[in-house]
């Protein structure tokens, strides 16, 4: 398995972690806030099982090979390499703190590149625990959320003598974040932005000590005594959390010159309120001179320091990606500085939506046989009958998708092209009333946004849906089932409210509904950890179909009624990488109950690159089932 690892930037809120821990002493302190997002440069690693040890060969950045480090998977032992300090004894702490509370043998690890600057406020010890963290995680399925994995780095890095903040390990989201501390309690909060942030970053070569900066600040904790130190405990709690809350709903609207101000406003009441505490690492010369140097000023936005502050890094908020490419040739040209990119990315609209509907409908024979079941009639909440396909095909136009894939026999090509791209003949559209017939051409202008993709063999959900492989390129797409419908309770749609949970994660989304476990049988299942009690999850397990024996033991989620489980909507959004699941389970025969199914792909994308569940607020209509259909029939008007 390849894994990568970013580093971490603080872009606010430095300190302000270990800060607000003092709040257990003092809960006069403002709890802290940080943002950080993750960087462009990071760790890279295969990563495999081994049956007795934990093995580590790593790459630095300046290119250096190192290892193998070898240690047996012995608690006393790996303990006692952490406690050492050396490089290694990062992954030993990991490695110590798995095995306090899992059954796992070794690992090997090759971390074969490393272009992370280290030392440089940029999280590489804390990317390297990661990186231990998720690839025990992911090669024993350990089920752990990317807040596990994050929790267990943090606890594995304590173990060595570092004394890292809260926030470092932040680096395991590939995301924005901002992230709250109240005591030992934090709390994640991804978000999205919704136009790229170009920025600098600037290896200012020269040094801090961030053990000594961390020292003397804390000497203004957990009470003040003085006119200094009221003044830290002023910046690092309410100053900050004002200005990093302003920060991330500036983030969130993509405004990089309101960003910008926040930034340099953010240096300036550092140097006010901070330098004093600690002055030969925090007045920051070069950091100063970088920041203020005049031919770089009609490019940037805004700018202050890394991290811990001092002379490590500088950050800059650039204009665009040629004032990036400016103040980078400057900066290395006048001031021998190196640099590095970073763009804090836009989400990805979803565009496309793809709906399987190729299959012979066996459950619905005879009627099957007369009519397609995607095309069996409804009555819409307006009074209006269509095909049932034609109704989940509005539910993803209304809720903004551009185009729809219909995956189809190659024999019902021309039944669905009929529908969706023909008019009817001239004498049949003068027989209609003005509404049906205003109808009729809204009805051509949808069929302009749909194409078909045939699947010639009908071998499951899974392959239905790698057929649209080519037709959803590299892009996150919105699946739906053909043979569902849905009613929202929301004033959004059900389709709406999944499109918007992917808007606020950036990954993966399934649509879910409670349901009694009598009824698993007939449903995908997951299970997972709230993120936000009742609404949205992350998601630790997908399994098809369960029966109530297993699902008691492994799929309950905390918090719900013990008959409760949470099943598959109908709805997901799903990131281009399924496809790469989906084709080695093609490739090499891999059928479950004699079909390609998609839930166990779903899975391994949930172990690469996360999922999350969103309880619909609405209601599925399912028109696969006889019964099921006369009910839809009945309900779906009301819905």
């Amino acid at each position: 398995m390849k894994l990568f690892v970013p580093g971490r930037i603080c872009l606010f809120g430095e300190h302000t972690d270990w800060a607000a821990r003092y709040r257990q002493n003092n809960a006069e302190l403002e709890k802290g806030y940080t943002i950080i997002t993750s960087t462009n440069q990071g760790v890279y690693a295969d990563v495999q099982p081994h049956p007795t040890s934990l093995i580590l060969k790593t790459t630095l950045s300046d290119g250096t090979r190192h290892g193998p480090y070898t240690l047996p998977m012995d608690p006393s032992i790996l303990l006692n390499e952490a406690e050492k300090g050396s490089f290694f004894s990062y992954a030993a702490g990991v490695a110590y703190q798995i095995l306090t509370d899992y059954k796992v043998q070794g690992l090997e690890i090759d971390n074969y590149l490393t272009d992370l600057p280290v030392k440089k406020g940029l999280s590489s010890s804390a990317a390297i625990c990661v990186l231990v963290a998720r690839a025990f995680n992911r090669i024993y399925d350990l089920k752990m959320t990317t807040r596990g994995e994050m929790e267990y780095a943090y606890r594995g890095e304590t173990t060595t003598p570092s004394r890292c903040g809260r926030m470092d390990q932040g680096c395991a989201y590939q995301h924005p974040i901002l992230m709250s501390f109240d005591g030992d309690l934090i709390d994640v909060k991804e978000f999205s932005v919704s136009s790229n942030i170009y920025m600098v970053i600037v290896d200012l070569g020269a040094g801090k000590d961030t053990r000594l900066i961390l020292n003397q600040l804390n000497h203004c904790y957990p009470f003040a005594e003085n006119e200094l130190q009221e003044k830290v405990q002023h910046f690092l709690g309410p100053l900050s959390a004002e200005i990093t809350k302003e920060a991330y709903e500036a983030l969130r609207q993509g405004d990089a010159e309101l960003v910008g101000k926040l930034m340099t406003r953010a240096q300036q009441e550092f140097d006010k309120h901070l330098i004093p505490a600690c002055p030969t690492q925090l007045t920051a010369p070069t950091l100063h001179k970088v920041l203020n140097y005049e031919p770089i000023q009609p490019y940037i936005l805004g700018g202050k320091g890394v991290g811990s502050q001092g002379d490590g890094s500088a950050q800059f908020i650039v204009k665009d990606e040629e004032s990036q490419r400016r103040v980078i040739e400057i900066i290395e040209r006048d001031l021998k500085m190196s640099s590095l990119k970073l763009v804090i990315e836009a989400s990805r609209n979803v565009r496309k939506a793809v709906i399987p509907a190729a299959g012979f409908g066996t459950r619905l024979f005879p009627a099957s046989k007369a009519m397609k079941k995607e095309l069996f009639p409804v009555i819409d909440n307006s009074g209006r009958a269509k095909p049932a396909i034609m109704a989940i095909v509005e539910e993803a136009i209304n809720a903004g998708i551009e185009e729809v894939c219909l995956i189809i026999q190659k024999a019902d090509i021309e039944l669905f092209e009929s529908y969706f791209k023909t008019p009817p003949r001239i004498e049949h559209y003068n027989k209609l009333s003005k509404e049906n017939q205003k109808y009729c051409d809204y009805l051509i202008e949808l069929g302009n946004k749909i194409s078909f993709v045939t699947q010639d063999v009908q071998e499951g959900f899974g392959h239905a849906v790698y057929c649209a492989r080519e037709w959803v390129a590299n892009e996150p797409f919105l699946l739906m089932l053909g043979d569902h419908l849905y009613g929202s309770d929301e004033t959004e749609s059900c389709a709406q409210q999944v499109l918007d949970a992917y808007e606020r994660v950036n990954h993966s989304v399934v649509g879910l509904k409670e349901t009694d476990i009598q009824e698993l049988s007939n449903f995908g299942c997951v299970t997972g950890i709230w993120n936000e009690e009742g609404e949205m999850l992350s998601v630790t397990e997908f399994y098809e179909k369960p029966d109530p024996e297993y699902a008691r033991e492994h799929l309950h989620v905390d918090g719900m009624d013990e008959n409760m489980y949470l099943t598959v909507f109908g709805i997901y959004v799903i990131e281009p990488q399924i496809f790469g699941f989906l084709e080695q389970n093609i490739e090499h025969n891999f059928r479950e109950r004699g079909e390609f199914q998609l839930t166990s792909c779903l899975d391994d994308l949930r172990k690469t690159e996360g999922f999350s569940g969103y309880v619909v607020k609405g209601r599925r209509f399912d028109i696969g089932l006889p019964e099921e259909y006369r009910q839809t029939v009945i309900d779906f008007r009301n819905a």
